[in-house]
């Protein structure tokens, strides 16, 4: 089937198209939303600027599909496969992304706030300055992945894989992390205040100049994590292990550290729970 003809039955009221081969389709700023393209084969396809609000693409093949500037609020992607995609400044609030394939996608700016991402797949994508506010990523993979200045505040990422994400300048306040892993991650300048992060494995992670204010990083493991002038008022550290973690000038005023383990840590500078500083 060619666009020419899917767009006439489309307008004549059929709305079902599941399986259909469209790869490599030029379906720019076309409006077939509420069409239901299940299991269809989109690799390559051109669909910039496309309204596909509501759209079934449930396992649809996606590979390498341009979806710039596309509209798909409520959509459904379940189990599609968007690898290599291409999504700058997509629009996929709402949408239901559950165990898709997002490897090496670029989601640059893209708008998933209140998006279902649980156990999807974004190792190495780009989302750069992207909008997950309140997003479920929980046991979600980001290996390698590059949230620079993204926004997950309230976002959910519970038991998800983080390691060596860059995370830079991102915002994920009142966050969600309980049990990720976030080991060798790039976390500089962080806003995690109020995040929950309990159990959280961050070995040799990069926080410096991190806001943890109020956050709660009881029973994680901070080994080597690197904290120089991260802000800790508040935070609950009980239990937690931040052995060998460099904390020069870091503020950890009022900051509950019940059996924290501080050994070979570096403290020089640091203003302690009692507001005396370190010498």
């Amino acid at each position: 089937m060619d666009v020419t003809e899917l767009l006439t039955r489309y307008s004549a009221g059929e709305r079902d198209f599941r399986e259909v081969n469209l790869a490599g389709a030029d379906l720019r700023n076309q409006n077939p939303s509420e069409i239901n393209l299940r299991e269809a084969n989109l690799v390559g396809a051109d669909l910039r600027g496309a309204i596909l609000r509501g759209i079934n693409l449930r396992e649809a093949k996606l590979m390498k599909a341009d979806l710039t500037g596309a509209q798909m609020v409520l959509g459904n992607l379940i189990g599609s496969n968007l690898s290599d995609a291409i999504a700058i400044d997509t629009n996929l609030t709402e949408a239901g992304l559950r165990g898709a394939l997002l490897i090496r996608a670029n989601l640059t700016r893209a708008h998933m706030e209140d998006t279902n991402l649980n156990e999807a797949n974004l190792d190495e994508s780009i989302c750069e300055e992207a909008h997950l506010a309140r997003a479920s990523l929980n046991r979600a993979r980001l290996i390698k992945a590059n949230l620079t200045r993204a926004n997950l505040e309230e976002a959910s990422l519970a038991s998800a894989t983080l390691t060596y994400t860059q995370l830079a300048e991102a915002k994920l306040m009142g966050a969600v992390l309980s049990g990720a892993v976030l080991d060798m991650a790039d976390l500089r300048q962080v806003d995690l205040s109020r995040a929950k992060l309990q159990g959280c494995n961050m070995v040799n992670t990069i926080l410096t100049r991190a806001n943890l204010r109020g956050a709660n990083l009881s029973w994680s493991s901070l080994r080597g994590a690197d904290l120089r002038g991260a802000t800790l008022y508040r935070a609950k550290l009980s239990w937690s292990n931040l052995s060998g973690a460099i904390l020069t000038e870091a503020v950890m005023i009022n900051a509950s550290m019940d059996y924290t383990n501080l050994r070979n840590a570096d403290l020089r500078g640091t203003i302690l729970p009692d507001g005396l500083t370190h010498e």
